[in-house]
C-alpha cells in the first residue's frame, strides 16, 4: 500500500491536472490499465467534443469553438486511493441499491428515483447534494455500472462543484476488484 504522503502528493498533482481551465475545458488523464475493461465505451481517453460553427453573420466567416464538457473518470483502485486521502464517495443509486451494499462511507443520494417499472431524474438532486457537500469538497461520484454517476458528475461540475470524480465502472467493478463493501 502507498504512504499516505505519496497519496497525498498524487492528490495534488492530479488536481493540477484536472483543473478546469479559463476557457472552461476539464483535462483528462489516461490511467495505466483503463484500456484493459475497466472503462465505459465512449468515455475513454476523451478531452471533450468540440466542433466548429460558422457564423454565417459575421463578415469575415470566422469560426467559432463550441465545448461540451464531461467530468474525469477514474478506475476503481485510483478512487478507492482518493477516498483514504480524504475524498467523500457520492453513490447516487437508488436507495434499494445502496441497502444491498455500498463502498464503505458512502453517503447516498439518489440521481434517478424508481416509479414503478420507469426512473427518472431526482428534482432535488442538486438541493440535496448541495446540503450535504460544498462546492469546494473532493468528491467521488459513483453508481452501478458508471452511466448515472458521469450524467450526475456532469450536472455538479455545472453547479459549481470544483473537484468531482467520476468512479469508472462503478459499483460493479468495485466488487470485483474486492475493494472494502459496507451494508
Amino acid at each position: 500500500m502507498p504512504s499516505y504522503a505519496s497519496l497525498a502528493l498524487l492528490v495534488r498533482s492530479m488536481r493540477s491536472l484536472f483543473r478546469p481551465s479559463q476557457q472552461g475545458i476539464t483535462s483528462r488523464v489516461w490511467w495505466p490499465g483503463f484500456a484493459k475493461g475497466h472503462h465505459r465505451t465512449g468515455v475513454r481517453d476523451r478531452v471533450s467534443n468540440f466542433g466548429s460553427i460558422a457564423d454565417d453573420n459575421n463578415e469575415n466567416n470566422t469560426k467559432t469553438q463550441s465545448f461540451n464538457v464531461q467530468p474525469r473518470s477514474v478506475p476503481v483502485h485510483v478512487a478507492h486511493e482518493l477516498l483514504q486521502v480524504g475524498h467523500q464517495y457520492l453513490d447516487v443509486r437508488t436507495h434499494d441499491e445502496f441497502r444491498a451494499g455500498h463502498p464503505s462511507g458512502a453517503i447516498n443520494i439518489p440521481y434517478m428515483l424508481n416509479n414503478g417499472a420507469e426512473m427518472f431524474k431526482n428534482s432535488k438532486f442538486l438541493e440535496e447534494v448541495s446540503s450535504q457537500f460544498g462546492k469546494d469538497d473532493d468528491i467521488v461520484v459513483g453508481c452501478k455500472s458508471g452511466r448515472r454517476s458521469l450524467m450526475a458528475a456532469s450536472d455538479l461540475q455545472s453547479a459549481g462543484f470544483n473537484h468531482v470524480t467520476d468512479v469508472a465502472g462503478g459499483y460493479t467493478a468495485w466488487t470485483e476488484n474486492g475493494l472494502p463493501i459496507a451494508k
